[in-house]
């Protein structure tokens, strides 16, 4: 190690024990089941928060084990998706009413899309679709044109306005990029998707529980989610959907299922779909991760989602800063926007084999993830990532790429 790189190392080691120390959320970290490592894959996978075996515990062997088929209704397992989707609500600026839980991501951008495209005013044959988005939502997208008889339109975010047209039935954008971190306008599209007559549906899987949303407050149609990232609910934990109040009575759900029934054990041949944003609901609950992500959301009592963004802006920027002063020149490009406005909670890198050395990271015991073929990614979880684990991160990438 050179005298210059050690002298550095002091300078921001000591740095981030001083912002550590003025960490108003550095407590949190505590909530949560951690070891000496740094966890930097929070948008990838949270990490288990520590009560959460308890709590699975007591509905294995009381609810499920003892009261079976009572817990339907006793336990509460029966009005579970709606309930979680009111906790989830408050994180992505919703008010109570509009979100429900269940199925996966992929089901619920479904959803949205053939409900969007019914919504739409008639004569409108053209779905626009993020051409950034991550793969899935593309997959669901292209299907739900071919079955509804509507084109699909592929268009970078930034140049939605200008794609927007009288045939424009319904726009599907992320809110962060998954590859590079990049905030969308969530505000300003929305609103020019509501000018040309259009629906908006946006993907919250990278952002909700690491920024502020709006949704209630932008006036968004419909919205999809993941809860596994930084909702940290547990690998594959249930999903939801926003349905705004207003669109509610007309929400038309391709995946008409008993449980979104007026009268759900009626068991009638014809379909009446129930109120609010039960419609939204499919089959059965998944109620074993259902209610794991229930008890997961305890960690959020009292923490308000701008603390989470202010934390999480000042983690990326000491992370940026960490990397520019250990990282010799020309061996990583940020390509994470550096404008707060355009920057989720996440930092990616273009590395020259980045695959052998994001398992150099991990061997060291800093865990991030890579996207091919050259993206180091970084993921902030501010409930439980400090500033000494950024430091450690950065200093770590030198000594691999020295």
């Amino acid at each position: 190690m050179s005298e210059t790189f050690a002298a550095m190392s002091g300078t921001l080691a000591a740095r981030a024990a001083a912002l550590d120390a003025a960490d108003q959320l550095a407590d949190l970290r505590k909530l949560f089941a951690l070891d000496d490592g740094v966890y930097l894959d929070g948008n990838s996978l949270g990490a288990l928060p520590r009560h959460v075996p308890a709590r699975v515990h007591e509905v294995l062997t009381r609810e499920w084990g003892e009261l079976r088929i009572r817990s339907w209704g006793e336990s509460g397992w029966w009005t579970a998706p709606e309930r979680i989707g009111d906790r989830i609500a408050p994180l992505v600026g919703a008010s109570a009413g509009q979100i429900v839980v269940g199925d996966s991501t992929s089901v619920n951008v479904f959803k949205a899309v053939v409900a969007a495209t019914r919504l739409a005013p008639e004569g409108r044959d053209e779905i626009l679709v993020d051409a950034t988005t991550f793969p899935t939502d593309g997959y669901i997208a292209e299907s739900a044109a071919r079955m509804t008889g509507h084109r699909l339109v592929p268009v970078a975010p930034a140049e939605v306005p200008g794609a927007l047209g009288p045939r424009t039935a319904a726009v599907l954008l992320n809110h962060v990029d998954y590859r590079t971190g990049r905030l969308h306008d969530l505000p300003g599209l929305t609103a020019a998707v509501h000018a040309a007559g259009a629906v908006a549906i946006w993907d919250l899987c990278h952002s909700a529980g690491a920024l502020p949303v709006g949704l209630d407050a932008h006036g968004v149609d419909l919205a999809v989610g993941c809860t596994y990232k930084y909702l940290n609910g547990g690998p594959g934990s249930p999903a939801y959907i926003y349905v705004a109040e207003r669109h509610q009575a007309a929400f038309d759900s391709p995946l008409p299922g008993w449980t979104s029934h007026a009268d759900p054990f009626g068991m009638t041949p014809a379909y009446a779909p129930a109120d609010g944003a039960v419609r939204g609901r499919v089959g059965t609950p998944d109620i074993l991760s259902m209610l794991a992500l229930e008890a997961s959301l305890d960690v959020w009592d009292g923490v308000s989602v701008e603390a989470v963004r202010a934390k999480s802006l000042a983690l990326t920027d000491f992370f940026l800063e960490c990397v520019a002063g250990y990282v010799p020149e020309g061996r990583v490009t940020s390509v994470t926007p550096a404008a707060h406005a355009e920057r989720g909670s996440q930092v990616a890198l273009r590395c020259e084999d980045a695959e052998p050395v994001m398992s150099a990271l991990i061997a060291r015991r800093v865990v991030g993830d890579l996207r091919r073929p050259d993206v180091l990614r970084f993921g902030f979880t501010p409930l439980y990532v400090g500033f000494a684990d950024v430091e450690r991160a950065a200093r770590a990438l030198a000594e691999v790429l020295a």
